[in-house]
């Protein structure tokens, strides 16, 4: 879609793109996005016109060996990152790793990764992995998230961190840490998956290092959507690519047998594109095209706000763990309950559908292409139907199913 139609103005013209079911408030979209109406016909295409016309021709004709870099290019836009610096494919889990493994090759006399106790698991669990891998003594450093700060050090190697947790909403000042890491010698990497499609991002005024993020959340692009890789300009042609799949090779079709890395961005690529899923991230790029994220953020701070401020008034036993100051906050509303679980069962059976972090965290997406002010205040009063009136302490509530 061109750049230069007219922009959207958030909720009012974006809320009819996408498909939602009637009698449903989705504040679910900071774990997966609502379908935008222009992904089925997208996907239609690339399958009947694209692989069932051209068929192998398509990787050509199509763009599809181009597609990792050109999609980078338009998420760009959204993280503030410079032109040619993002690459798309692969998952978070990969992407994370592959910049963890780029940072600590810059920083080798170092061992210490630090982050911290609020990070994903699966960041955790990709360092865990990669530093047992390595064999070189590294070590993973955990603090709390306010601490963190103040655990920067000469020792570290790698500040390794979330930009937003993804249970309490809590957000990093990311050019405050990215600046004191820096004149530390510290690298940084970046995990924009809370972040990217929810808030303005800036990469390169912050300079950082590396990020990764996933786009089925705030971006809309379905579930199992791919990921993507930022590597700061500066260190493009030097860092290292831990997975040299051939598609990031320099010459990937004259069959070498010896690795030799590509230049530039196109080092990160690892395997073949998976184009069905990004025709599905393209189609809802179509939307955020015409988007004004300052906007979006705008909408999303005044929506949390009003959020947090029904529920405080209508069910005071439940306790606000995201931060109220509008910079220490994503784009999530989350509320720490003992009977948690139960009470989001409870709540997605009245149509309302948040979701359940462990060990009593019950949250609540934010994302103004599709959420409203009116929505916000009937989740409200259905949130106080459940609370307060105990429908949370039935038997089939407390059921727990393998996705939470």
């Amino acid at each position: 879609m061109s750049m230069t139609k007219s922009k959207l103005r958030v909720y009012d013209d974006t809320r009819a793109m996408f498909h939602l079911p009637d009698g449903v408030i989705y504040l679910d979209g900071n774990s997966l996005g609502a379908l935008p109406l222009g992904v089925a016909e997208r996907v239609s295409r690339v399958i009947t016109t694209e692989w069932g016309d051209e068929l192998i021709r398509a990787w050509n004709t199509a763009g599809w060996y181009a597609q990792p870099r050109h999609v980078g290019d338009r998420i760009a836009r959204l993280i503030g990152a410079e032109a040619g610096s993002v690459m798309v494919g692969d998952t978070l889990s990969l992407k994370v790793y592959q910049a963890l493994a780029a940072a600590l090759d810059m920083s080798a006399s170092r061992k210490v990764v630090l982050s911290d106790t609020g990070n994903f698991p699966t960041d955790l669990y990709m360092a865990e992995g990669l530093i047992a891998t390595l064999g070189r003594g590294h070590q993973l450093r955990l603090v709390a998230p306010e601490e963190i700060e103040a655990a920067l050090s000469e020792e570290i190697a790698v500040l390794y961190v979330t930009e937003v947790d993804y249970r309490t909403g809590r957000r990093h000042d990311m050019a405050k840490l990215t600046a004191k890491a820096h004149a530390l010698g510290i690298v940084t990497v970046w995990d924009l998956a809370h972040s990217a499609g929810a808030l303005p991002v800036d990469l390169a005024g912050s300079g950082a290092d590396f990020a990764a993020g996933c786009t089925y959340k705030y971006i809309n692009a379905g579930p199992g959507a791919p990921a993507f890789l930022y590597v700061a300009p500066r260190h493009a042609d030097s860092a290292r690519a831990a997975l040299s799949g051939w598609m990031g090779h320099a010459k990937p079709f004259a069959f070498e047998l010896a690795y030799v890395a590509a230049g530039g961005i196109e080092r990160m690529r690892v395997g073949t594109p998976p184009v069905l899923a990004m025709a599905a991230l393209e189609a809802s790029l179509d939307i955020w095209d015409r988007v004004d994220i300052a906007e979006v953020r705008a909408r999303s701070l005044a929506l949390g706000d009003l959020l947090i401020a029904e529920v405080g008034r209508r069910c005071p036993s439940l306790e606000l763990v995201t931060p109220r100051a509008h910079e220490r906050r994503g784009s999530q509303v989350s509320f720490a309950f003992d009977g948690g679980y139960a009470a989001m069962q409870a709540l997605i059976a009245r149509g309302v559908i948040g979701d359940f972090r462990a060990p009593d965290i019950m949250r609540f997406g934010i994302t103004p292409l599709y959420i409203g002010e009116s929505e916000v205040m009937r989740a409200a009063e259905i949130i106080e139907e459940v609370i307060a009136g105990e429908v949370w302490r039935r038997p089939e509530y407390q059921v727990v199913n393998a996705v939470t």
